[in-house]
């Protein structure tokens, strides 16, 4: 093989794995079960999204059983303000952002809005492990088969890990944080999302 030849495809073998590294934590291995006419979604690249209230689609719906084995059910939280975060305990982004959706979560409990946790991959011990480490006091719903990302396709990539959404309090997806949250992104996504109730 010709020297520049092997050049050419060692630089693109290093760009293909660089690249990876960069767009999410990796995949959950369950993008066969996303439709390709479902794929209205970032991937794990930072990209913000902030929807106005006109182009939200439908209420997002999806259900699932948390560690301490509660039933949760996203309809329920109509009316009020959800927080979505998407999550496996050894992504390295996950843990940066954690203390920091922790202190959201306390800082806007009293105004009514809710944090929800969906791990892609963890049995109840190392999700724990992460939890108590960071003082983690939302639940999380395990879903290592999948079963609740497909619920969200066309919402959540299956390799964007973290991926935070903001559900309005109609239940429609209103903003979209793929990647590690900025906290002061989220907290605008909330603060705009919260006076659209008052008003």
């Amino acid at each position: 093989m010709r020297a520049h030849s092997r050049r050419r495809i060692l630089y693109a073998t290093g760009f293909l794995t660089a690249t990876g590294l960069f767009t999410a934590c990796g995949s959950t291995d369950t993008g066969d079960r996303y439709d390709s006419e479902d794929a209205g979604y970032v991937s794990g690249n930072g990209v913000t999204t902030e929807i106005a209230p006109a182009d939200r689609a439908e209420p997002t719906v999806f259900t699932g059983t948390s560690y301490e084995g509660e039933r949760f059910d996203s309809s329920d939280h109509w009316g009020s303000v959800l927080v979505v975060n998407v999550w496996y305990a050894s992504c390295p982004p996950c843990r940066v952002e954690a203390p920091d959706l922790q202190a959201i979560h306390e800082e806007y409990a009293d105004q009514g809005v809710s944090f929800i946790g969906i791990n892609v991959r963890d049995s109840a011990g190392p999700a724990g492990a992460f939890e108590e480490t960071y003082g983690i006091t939302y639940p999380s719903l395990p879903d290592s088969d999948a079963e609740i990302m497909y619920q969200l396709r066309g919402q959540v990539a299956p390799n964007a890990v973290p991926t935070t959404l903001v559900l309005d309090h109609d239940g429609r997806v209103a903003g979209r944080i793929s990647g590690a949250i900025d906290p002061s992104i989220l907290r605008s996504m909330l603060d705009a999302v919260l006076a659209e109730g008052a008003a």
